[in-house]
């Protein structure tokens, strides 16, 4: 790539003691022939030398053999693993190779602009064929500055920091893969004004946070306000149904709300007795208003513990897991035909009113007229959908804290706390007003409720009261029956 003088014999006049000895890689070259051919490109009325050579990339391989290598020094061979000038000069193709054209053109354009001075980084390679990362820099000496037949080069040897960087850069990229592309919601966050917060609150004297948060609400609210959201992954754009991360930070109080602010307290409660490290399951929402179970994960990072500017927070979506949760606890406390309450819950419930009250406890039971006759008659899908009736009707007549439970095949229960006679009898009056309605909407089989209530004070126990509101629905039940043979239609 590079001519040379033969011989390699040193220019007269030149201080060839400091230039043999210099602890750096020092190269005397010839540019004359590279500003001859420049002088020749701006008479022919080039202007823009990048253009040129992007024009015809084999003038940048042109000015290169232009280039006549004068003299090395010591430390040049021994960088390069060469024996002498003359086996150095020999192989500069070896040398000079690859990408090499590439660094060079931008040196050129350097000289081009006028600049006496350039600079790149390079890469070239020892006669051994290892690769060196170089730091080229080039001056055109004092005095040649009109031929630029003197240029002095420097090629110092950042191999090692090259390496060190690449192994930095392929690092960080590492870690930003397994952050972005993690399968967990991943945010990087700063409590620094969490932290100072906390300690402005300390410092006034607040020893029991709890009862202090309890007092003051208004200071979660403005702990919260003064987290600041520094990134998050991919993942979390998808599970809050966000576009981008714009779109998310700028609605960060749409995803943490509601129920939030309760566990954030005790996160803060947390914070405050210096658990670095949390967990917990909490309630999220995405910006679509969908509900987004998530166990969270928090950890102040490493280095950051005085200051907690660097926190990071993992949320794995635990939506799915608490919707099965849900239904096996709706189907332990339900019964799936009428979705009412089951008897497991009637009978907690029970229990509970008689430990807790509130008192009086008025109990409704009730039974389903003509169930059997349906169902021998018309077949259990007719008898089926009579149940699913009596729960539409029960359902709509109880809200809490009353409870309405399938306690049986066709019989059912009314748990009514701090209710009095009154309230029972106005339950029962609403009941067949509900009925009545109904009938209207399904003729066929009719839907009748035989019901007896009885009510209960403090220290009574309740399941005598059950047993009293039984005798009084069975005698309603024999009247019913009763009325249906006078008719000719009794229902077995």
């Amino acid at each position: 790539m590079l001519d040379t003088l033969k011989g390699g014999a040193a220019p007269i006049n030149d201080d060839s003691g400091m230039f043999e000895l210099a602890p750096v890689s020092l190269w005397l070259e010839d540019f004359s022939g590279v500003r001859a051919l420049f002088d020749a490109w701006r008479a022919a009325g080039v202007t823009d030398l990048r253009a040129h050579f992007a024009e015809d990339p084999r003038l940048v391989a042109e000015c290169a053999h232009r280039i006549r290598l004068i003299k090395v020094n010591r430390q040049t061979l021994a960088q390069f693993e060469a024996a002498d000038f003359d086996t150095l000069t020999a192989n500069l193709a070896s040398v000079f190779r690859d990408d090499m054209l590439k660094t060079h053109l931008e040196e050129l354009c350097q000289l081009w602009a006028g600049q006496l001075h350039f600079s790149s980084h390079t890469v070239n390679y020892t006669l051994g064929g290892r690769r060196l990362d170089v730091l080229l820099k080039g001056s055109v000496l004092p005095g040649h500055e009109e031929r630029w037949d003197r240029v002095l080069v420097s090629t110092e040897d950042i191999t090692e920091l090259e390496s060190a960087r690449r192994r930095v850069t392929l690092a960080e990229q590492y870690a930003r893969g397994l952050f972005e592309y993690s399968p967990v919601s991943l945010w990087v966050e700063d409590f620094s004004a969490v932290k100072r917060l906390l300690d402005g609150a300390r410092a006034a004297g607040i020893n029991d946070f709890r009862v202090f948060t309890d007092v003051h609400p208004e200071f979660v609210e403005r702990c919260m306000a003064e987290i600041h959201v520094l990134d998050v992954n991919q993942h979390t754009l998808e599970m809050f149904a966000a576009k981008d991360k714009k779109t998310l930070l700028a609605r960060v109080a749409d995803v943490f709300r509601d129920d939030m602010r309760a566990h954030f307290r005790e996160q803060l409660i947390d914070l405050w007795d210096n658990k670095l490290f949390q967990q917990r399951e909490v309630l999220n929402y995405s910006l679509d208003g969908s509900e987004v179970h998530v166990h969270l994960q928090f950890s102040v990072l490493p280095g950051h513990e005085d200051t907690w500017g660097l926190v990071l927070v993992a949320l794995t979506d635990i939506t799915a897991r608490k919707k099965a949760e849900a239904y096996l606890e709706f189907l332990g406390k339900h019964d799936v035909l009428t979705k009412l309450r089951n008897r497991s819950f009637y009978v907690d419930e029970l229990n509970r009113l008689e430990r807790k009250g509130p008192w009086p406890v008025t109990i409704i039971m009730a039974d389903l007229n003509g169930l059997k006759r349906v169902n021998d008659q018309l077949g259990h899908a007719a008898g089926d959908a009579l149940l699913r009736r009596a729960g539409e009707v029960l359902a709509k007549a109880t809200e809490a804290p009353f409870h309405a439970a399938r306690i049986g095949g066709d019989e059912f229960a009314i748990l009514m706390p701090d209710t009095d006679e009154r309230g029972g009898a106005a339950m029962i009056d609403a009941i067949r007003q509900l009925v009545e309605l109904n009938n209207q909407f399904y003729p066929g089989s009719p839907l009748s409720f035989s019901m007896g209530a009885a009510t209960c004070q403090r220290g009574d126990r309740l399941e005598a009261g059950v047993q009293r509101a039984d005798l009084l629905m069975y005698d309603e039940k024999r009247a019913h029956y009763d009325d249906q043979r006078g008719t000719g239609a009794a229902d077995a």
